[in-house]
């Protein structure tokens, strides 16, 4: 088995003793500590790489025969550590592209890891005796070869926050709740890093989860109002929300919506995960990780400008605030004007700031966000003859949907000792929604007959309120009995949520019609009356426990969950209780995995699911709790360097009781969902990251998902495929960064995703033909041809650059996919 240990040895003080060692820390070297930190707190592979060094580190000044060849830095600091026998460490994306003219002969440590450095922009700090970190030289700071008299030159460590190095994560909490390595944990997990999030420049995080393995969007065609996202065949839009850890609870219609701008990474968690979050579906969830404060200090600013008037701008800062870096602190902030496809509006202003005190056994950082957003209430495009059209159902000019949500929160940690933490993530959330919108599903609404070509319509309008409140509990206890390792992990969880949910509709009105022929935009007039007000709330209560054991290179898991659900539902008209659920259930799972030496780990797990449902049958009742379980088989490869990753996953799913959408209702204004009686499906994913020297990174992904409807209570939807659920989905993302030569600074990467052949309804009467999409992004880092602009980058990134828009119909109804887009960006880090 692989062994990661940080080895600290005792080496002679460095010249010029503590005093210049306080020059490093009180100038340049600020921020270093969180690397350090991070490099001795985490010797695991999620976090460090290490190499033995000879017993005893030599000293800095003893002459030493070096021959390391001109070539990529990383590999050459790699060999420069091997041969001094001291430490380095030094982030991926300082070193990434950037190339060393190298150095032969026989020279001490310092003047060779200066040569090294040559021309490369880049500097160094010996933090100890035997400690050297690598950064960009800072305005005014000496490049490399000019260290401060007194600073310093451990085995070589790239380190990287939160376990990622470029497009590659090797530590995710999303799927155990403590600090696992994913080539550790049996069951299947992806993450989007935050290097991904940038090279593609996503606007969503639908559009950051599309290369991802077992992950679909776009079941209702192109929708910016909700993260409409499925995993493994079922939604993950609603009970598969997710962000820190804590559930972004949904409404009747409203849904919490999230920045990407705002993330650091997006964790996604492929099967039930009942067992440690309570109410889920069995496809999985996506954990949305914000920006958090770091120790090192962080400035950007980005100015972005695109098609359809899209204008945006956008900040990230943040650092230590005291010279100890006990409080830390990070601001991020977007504004964005503009439109989407289709002439939907997209308007956002996003302000998070986050603060963090910690000291060496406790941690509390608060959390916070306000966000406010406009789009369009009603995206779709008008309906004729069992095809979608290009025209939008309602009118730009009159259609709007208007969102505020605030959310506040902490996230605490403290350790009693080596054996016992306990842990407390608390978040408080408020929405308030209003839209209105015109719309053919009205009485008196739509074509009058199959040859009309005047679409009658009439006035809508929602409006939402939520509340919600959520704690998580925590106490882990890491221990041996005898040869067993164990982490055990107890918790307790409560959350509850407060709706409000109005609606109001008119019948048709000759003003509002619509020539297909001659259309014609830019309506006004009054909103809609609200006509009904229904009250919802929700409360759930769970107690769980995790026992992940080791013995030698086996790795078992065991978890088991109690859940207490309660669910009322109220006329707010007339007070009325209309419907109200008590529910409870207990759910659980177990793991196996073997990791090899050689980095390959075969596993085997199981796990269940369960879900109290918030949907309402066309009566207005809600519907059954829906139950689940997955057997799930497949192997992980993480071989030594974190340069690759690979993982096949073999899995079978039952759902019973499955809500799925069925239309709306207009004389409720409510949208409805009935039970469907068991899906199973049978699924084969392939996912691999590649991370080369040479500045080549890969993500590609596969599924094939065979799905089946076994129980119906409509006799013709047994046997068949549940709607819009792809069989076959494949994609590759590949970037490519210059590493040296006259294109020196500039990269570029290209993905083509392919969503196979579906069916718009659970009959299988209708089908909805495959399709090709194409992305593609330019980088220069301008900074590369010019120090005098280091940190100043430019980028240009087009979406679906063929403009490919397919015809996706679902339950009755066709949408429109997402169409092209191109963004151009201006970035400045500092």
């Amino acid at each position: 088995m692989r062994s990661y240990e940080l080895q600290v040895r005792a080496t002679p003080e460095p010249t010029g003793g503590p005093s210049g060692l306080r020059r490093v820390f009180q100038g340049r070297g600020l921020w270093l500590a969180p690397t350090i930190l991070a490099a001795l707190h985490c010797p695991d592979p999620a976090v460090a790489q290490s190499v033995d060094v000879p017993a005893a580190s030599r000293s800095r000044s003893a002459g030493v025969s070096f021959s390391i060849p001109a070539g990529p830095l990383g590999p050459a600091l790699t060999q420069w550590a091997e041969v001094s026998g001291l430490k380095v460490l030094f982030s991926s994306e300082v070193v990434r592209g950037v190339v060393t003219p190298g150095v032969d002969g026989s020279r001490t440590p310092t003047q060779a890891l200066s040569a090294l450095l040559a021309g490369t922009g880049l500097s160094y700090d010996f933090t100890s005796a035997s400690t050297v970190a690598i950064h960009r030289a800072a305005d005014g700071a000496p490049a490399a070869g000019e260290a401060l008299p007194g600073a310093v030159p451990l085995d070589p460590i790239s380190v990287v926050g939160a376990g990622t190095i470029g497009y590659i994560a090797t530590r995710s909490d999303a799927g155990t709740k403590t600090e696992t390595p994913i080539v550790e944990t049996p069951r299947s997990i992806s993450v989007v890093t935050r290097q991904e999030l940038e090279d593609r420049n996503v606007q969503s995080v639908p559009e950051a989860v599309r290369y991802t393995a077992g992950v679909t969007t776009g079941a209702f065609g192109y929708d910016p109002r909700f993260d409409q996202i499925y995993i493994r065949g079922f939604a993950a839009t609603t009970l598969g929300d997710y962000r820190d850890g804590l559930q972004q609870y949904a409404g009747s219609y409203a849904r919490f919506t999230t920045e990407p701008y705002g993330l650091e990474r997006i964790d996604i968690v492929k099967g039930p995960a009942s067992v440690l979050y309570g109410q889920g579906t069995p496809g999985g969830l996506i954990d949305r990780i914000s920006k958090l404060p770091k120790s090192e200090a962080t400035h950007e600013v980005v100015g972005q400008l695109g098609s359809f008037g899209h204008l945006q701008a956008a900040f990230d800062v943040g650092g230590p605030i005291d010279a100890d870096k006990s409080f830390l602190y990070r601001i991020v902030g977007v504004a964005r004007t503009g439109e989407t496809n289709y002439d939907i509006a997209d308007e956002r202003l996003y302000l998070a700031p986050s603060f963090t005190w910690r000291n060496d056994s406790t941690s509390f950082t608060v959390i916070a966000l306000a966000d406010k957003s406009e789009t369009d209430a009603n995206v779709a495009m008008i309906n004729r003859s069992g095809h979608v059209t290009t025209l939008r159902a309602s009118d730009p000019a009159y259609d709007y949907q208007k969102q505020t949500q605030y959310q506040i929160g902490y996230k605490f940690e403290h350790r009693f000792d080596d054996v016992w933490k306990v842990r407390q993530n608390l978040r408080y959330s408020t929405l308030d929604l209003e839209g209105r919108y015109l719309t053919g599903g009205v009485t008196g609404g739509g074509f009058a007959s199959s040859s009309s070509t005047i679409y009658r319509r009439g006035t809508a309008a929602v409006v939402e309120t939520l509340d919600a409140f959520q704690v998580d509990n925590q106490v882990q206890a890491t221990f041996a009995t005898g040869p067993l390792q164990h982490t055990l992990l107890m918790g307790l969880d409560y959350g509850t949520l407060t709706s409000r949910f109005g609606s109001g509709t008119t019948a048709a009105n000759a003003a509002y019609a619509l020539n297909i022929l001659d259309p014609i935009y830019g309506l006004s007039g009054p909103t809609a009356a609200i006509t009904t007000w229904t009250g919802s709330d929700f409360d759930q209560l769970g107690a769980y426990a995790q026992d992940q054991i080791k013995l030698g290179n086996w790795r078992l898991s065991l978890s088991g969950r109690q859940d207490w659900t309660n669910r009322t539902q109220t006329n707010l008209m007339t007070g009325a209780l209309t419907g109200e659920r008590d529910d409870q259930a207990f759910s659980y799972s177990g793991g196996l995995l073997y990791l090899f030496d050689s980095g390959f780990a075969p596993y085997v797990s199981y796990a269940t699911s369960f879900q109290p449902t918030s949907s309402l049958d066309i009566d207005g009742r809600v519907l059954e709790p829906a139950t689940g379980k997955q057997y799930e088989v497949g192997v992980k490869y993480q071989p030594a360097g974190d340069h690759l990753t690979l993982t096949l996953a073999g899995y079978h799913l039952a759902e019973q009781n499955a809500a799925k959408y069925a239309g709306y209702n207009g004389a409720t204004g409510l949208y409805y969902y009935k039970a469907i009686g068991e899906i199973e499906t049978r699924g084969v994913e392939l996912e691999g990251r590649l991370r080369l020297e040479n500045g080549l990174e890969a993500i590609a992904a596969y599924t094939y998902s065979d799905a089946e409807i076994v129980a119906s209570a409509t006799a013709a939807e047994i046997g068949k495929v549940p709607a819009v659920t792809p069989r076959h989905v494949a994609s590759l993302w590949m970037n490519y960064t210059v590493p040296s030569g006259p294109l020196y600074g500039a990269s570029g990467g290209i993905g083509i995703r392919y969503i196979g052949e579906t069916f718009g309804n659970n009959t299988n009467t209708v089908t909805n033909e495959g399709y090709t999409v194409v992305d593609a992004t330019l980088r220069y880092d301008i900074g590369k041809f010019d120090r005098r602009f280091a940190g100043l980058s430019v980028s240009v990134n087009a979406t679906n650059i063929a403009d490919v828009q397919p015809e996706i119909c679902n339950s009755g109804t066709c949408y429109l996919g997402q169409g092209r887009k191109v963004l151009a960006n201006v970035k400045y880090r500092w």
